[in-house]
């Protein structure tokens, strides 16, 4: 066992992770723990797999059953798309939002198909996987629609005369076009989300605090930036406005007298407009590097 988990976790029965048994949800979340230091042993066909540094075994399955899984306790905790959550309406606790397999729930009509807005689609047939949430959204919307439910597949859907429209997982919608149809709505964003059994017992909880401790480390470190820069001394109060750090930046002297080296953390959807004030601001000899962990 690593040596950095205590010897009560060590000696616990482990916690029981649902994730997807394929597909990119599944690669990514299976990556996610493996950033976080959690070894698995899985072998081909076998549908659970053992960590065998920490108290965790993941149990791979369809992810429309994860939700229920863990509501009803077979798994602890699970990795799941928010919008498989949103249909299934399980009662679970969203635990951590995770930031990956981001995508949106939309209607597509056939590429000629003339849209006025969301009241033109009333009277239509609508054919989803997702009866739930299209038919929350359309009473919402004081659409009247009729929903089709089928299960894969759904943007044939029009194309052979089963439905006006759809309502389908969209990423980079090149499965529309390739179907011959256009997005018109996007009626529900999703993202990967790790989840709980509500009231989980707490030798599982304290396994799970463990992981989630860990995710957002691994979290952090995805979404910033270390960045390192020369600057000369009259500058590095103006810098240190600009640089938004953990707490505040680094400073240190150079050799050459009168500059110094300033070191911070940067939020990546901030970087390049911080990196235009640096420069404007006298910063020289940028260095920008990826973060492996980040702990607070």
């Amino acid at each position: 066992m690593d040596s950095h988990i205590p010897t009560r976790l060590c000696m616990q029965t482990p916690l029981r992770l649902a994730v997807q048994k394929s597909g990119r949800l599944s690669d990514q979340s299976v990556e996610l723990l493996r950033s976080c230091g959690i070894r698995l042993s899985r072998t081909n066909g076998k549908l659970r797999a053992p960590a065998d540094n920490f108290p965790l075994e993941v149990l791979y399955l369809r992810d429309d059953d994860i939700p229920g899984y863990v509501a009803d306790g077979v798994a602890h905790a699970g990795i799941v798309g928010e919008n498989v959550l949103e249909e299934k309406q399980r009662k679970v606790a969203i635990v951590e939002r995770l930031g990956f397999a981001k995508c949106r729930l939309s209607i597509a009509l056939p590429r000629g198909a003339a849209y006025g807005g969301v009241q033109s689609l009333n009277g239509r047939h609508i054919a989803t996987s997702y009866p739930n949430i299209l038919g929350a959204w359309l009473a919402d919307a004081g659409v009247e629609a009729s929903i089709h439910e089928i299960s894969g597949s759904v943007e044939i859907a029009p194309g052979i005369g089963l439905s006006d429209a759809i309502c389908d997982i969209v990423s980079t919608g090149s499965t529309l076009l390739s179907n011959g149809l256009k997005e018109v709505e996007a009626i529900f964003r999703s993202e990967a989300l790790l989840v709980a059994g509500e009231n989980l017992d707490p030798a599982f909880q304290e396994i799970l605090d463990q992981v989630q401790f860990r995710i957002k480390a691994v979290l952090r470190a995805r979404n910033s930036r270390y960045i390192l820069l020369n600057a000369p001394n009259h500058a590095v109060n103006r810098i240190m406005e600009i640089l938004p750090g953990m707490r505040s930046p680094t400073v240190l002297p150079l050799a050459e007298a009168g500059w110094s080296s300033v070191h911070s953390v940067v939020p990546e959807d901030e970087f390049w407009s911080v990196v235009d004030e640096l420069k404007a601001a006298g910063a020289e000899g940028m260095l920008v590097v990826p973060i492996e962990k980040m702990v607070l």
